[in-house]
């Protein structure tokens, strides 16, 4: 059974998401749906990433994933199509199929939407290639590219005795994910001491499994279910508590396109 994930900037407040999932099942009849999120932001593309690829990897082989993020930034005249791993992702092309995947994917296809005006209009075009797309003895749908928008996710900056990340995410409870994942950190840490410190002079020392791991109202960081650095308060927020934000755009246009020269609030690990 077929299985198709809708993830978007839309909210659930009218009636586009219960459309897009009418269109998918005249389409393709006996297909499972399912929502990753229809919160992502139009313009921090780092979080609208960081939400879907976290998800993206627990679903079976040959899931289709319908990306729909600042899909009107430019005038739409197709969508891309693309093999991560053994998902497909279907998205603008705007370059937020690179901060998903992190790399260019080797497979990728334009999907023809001349012609459209509203959301709906490109859903139903997208959707028309889906068939094809499902059909494996079939060649794949859309026109093969290379030349797509590449944007990548800010990395963490080291030194000898030091790493800085910065804030990706802060969750419903304000805990706050930050862009260093597991491996990166050990990769600096080398079997050394470390301690984590923000907001000029708080520190957290180690690394904790989970909140129960600390008592009362302290201060945590453990590595989440993603795989990235996460610091939070047990029983408090430590976001609103400390001031910590996402990112802010000095040279923001109104153009709702990822600049890579916002600022980022940074968290640093201290080597010993």
């Amino acid at each position: 059974m077929a299985i198709v994930t809708l993830s978007s900037d839309i909210g659930l407040r009218d009636f586009a998401v219960g459309a897009i999932k009418g269109q998918l099942l005249s389409a393709l009849p006996g297909i499972t749906i399912t929502d990753i999120s229809h919160y992502l932001s139009q313009t921090n593309f780092p979080q609208a990433a960081y939400i879907c690829q976290a998800a993206i990897g627990h679903y079976p082989p040959e899931t289709i994933h319908l990306i729909l993020v600042n899909c009107f930034e430019t005038p739409v005249k197709y969508f891309l199509l693309a093999r991560y791993r053994d998902q497909w992702l279907i998205c603008p092309d705007n370059g937020i199929l690179t901060m998903i995947t992190r790399e260019k994917p080797s497979t990728l296809l334009q999907l023809d939407c001349t012609g459209t005006k509203t959301l709906l209009d490109i859903t139903a075009s997208i959707i028309s290639h889906l068939p094809a797309l499902l059909k494996q003895s079939q060649r794949l749908p859309g026109k093969p590219t290379q030349q797509i928008v590449e944007n990548y996710p800010l990395r963490p900056t080291v030194g000898p005795d030091w790493m800085d990340g910065q804030i990706l995410f802060i969750d419903q409870f304000e805990n706050v994910v930050i862009n260093i994942t597991k491996e990166e950190f050990e990769e600096q840490r080398r079997g050394r001491t470390f301690r984590f410190a923000f907001n000029r002079n708080e520190v957290i020392d180690g690394l904790s499994d989970n909140f129960s791991s600390v008592t009362g109202t302290s201060k945590l960081a453990w590595f989440n279910s993603a795989g990235y650095l996460e610091i939070a308060i047990r029983h408090g927020n430590i976001a609103g508590l400390f001031g910590l934000q996402g990112y802010a755009d000095p040279s923001s246009n109104g153009s709702g396109t990822y600049d890579s020269r916002m600022l980022y609030q940074t968290v640093r690990v201290f080597f010993d």
